[in-house]
């Protein structure tokens, strides 16, 4: 639960945290990694281009690379993983090349099971999010000027789509970036949200009912044809924060995170994350410390994002955090681990 930002201020505004540096994985692949998963400190999933998926059950000790048959020409962008046997593969680019694919196994990634697949004009999935293992939810870039959703209550065996007329118009040019599968987020049992940018404005949707009915919001930071929104973290059902930027020009200075406290209904700026540019993903660490990544490097903030500390400047595409235990994943096999405390 985050706590007010006032008593945080006093608690925390004054600390120093300490930082490490990512720590190198050996993964055995040059496939290049936008979307990482976990379930639980010691288990991750990590899919790539080239149709590759990465494994590790035992907290990075070891780890098992593989490639999903039959899916060389897909590009894993979004993972959901649900223990060390059971995790879900999303992949992103133009459906009518093929690519608008969602693969399962059960076994660890020995079998994988093709659960849907459309050839669909205009179709490129961004982002594949579960509230449960039954109940989950993915999304496309809009067709006719409004998203393109698909439910499930199965576990991904069936899909349905969410009516057009259920979602809010897009301005012209507005898009998901589908950098990590970091645009789409769930909390609790029913609460959704999706970040876009591309348009007129950098916006956040909403969803309280599982994603069959929207609303939309407007986000202080800038859009543009390569500037919007990339990633969302929700702490609960009314904290969250969600980070962007130019991905044309990774390093350019300016705001890149903002912070609702109703839900995402409105947001607010807050200081621009170090090192400067470009950030794709967010995540909370022990003490209600925030931790950004990008193509620019990680900062991490201690005081909900009113000062930050550069931990390094290595780039990654997405993060993902279980108590401290952090993966990030970026191009040509880069898998990195880092224990913060």
């Amino acid at each position: 639960m985050m706590k007010p930002l006032i008593a945080l201020l006093l608690l925390c505004g004054a600390c120093n945290v300490a930082l490490a540096q990512w720590e190198p994985q050996t993964v055995n692949t040059d496939a290049s990694f936008r979307s990482v998963d976990m379930a639980g400190a010691d288990v991750v999933w990590i899919g790539g281009t080239k149709g590759t998926f990465v494994r590790s059950a035992d907290g990075g000790k070891t780890w098992q690379t593989g490639t999903v048959p039959d899916a060389q020409a897909c590009d894993f962008r979004d993972v959901k993983a649900f223990d060390a046997q059971t995790a879900i593969l999303m992949s992103a680019g133009p459906a009518e090349q093929g690519q608008a694919r969602l693969y399962k196994t059960t076994d660890g990634g020995q079998t994988w099971t093709l659960l849907y697949q459309t050839q669909q004009q205009g179709v490129f999935f961004d982002g594949i999010a579960f509230w449960d293992k039954e109940h989950g939810i993915v999304f496309s870039d809009p067709i006719d000027g409004r998203w393109f959703i698909l439910t499930t209550a199965d576990g991904g065996k069936s899909w349905q789509p969410v009516p057009a007329a259920s979602l809010p118009a897009m301005t012209p040019g507005e898009a998901a970036f589908a950098a990590s599968g970091t645009s789409l987020v769930v909390q609790g049992k029913r609460n959704a949200w999706i970040a876009s940018g591309g348009g007129t404005a950098s916006r956040v949707f909403r969803s309280t009912d599982r994603g069959q009915t929207w609303s939309v919001a407007t986000t202080p930071l800038p859009s543009g044809e390569a500037t919007g929104l990339f990633g969302l973290h929700f702490f609960n059902d009314k904290n969250g924060v969600a980070v962007g930027g130019n991905y044309k020009q990774e390093k350019l200075a300016g705001p890149n995170v903002t912070i609702t406290r109703d839900g995402g209904k409105s947001w607010s700026s807050l200081t621009p994350a170090t090192p400067a540019g470009l950030k794709e993903a967010v995540a909370l660490l022990p003490g209600d410390r925030l931790l950004v990544i990008g193509p620019s490097g990680t900062g991490i903030s201690a005081d909900q994002g009113q000062t930050w500390q550069q931990l390094d400047t290595t780039g990654h595409h997405s993060v993902a955090c279980v108590k401290g235990t952090c993966y990030a994943v970026g191009a040509k096999g880069k898998v990195s681990k880092q224990v913060f405390k």
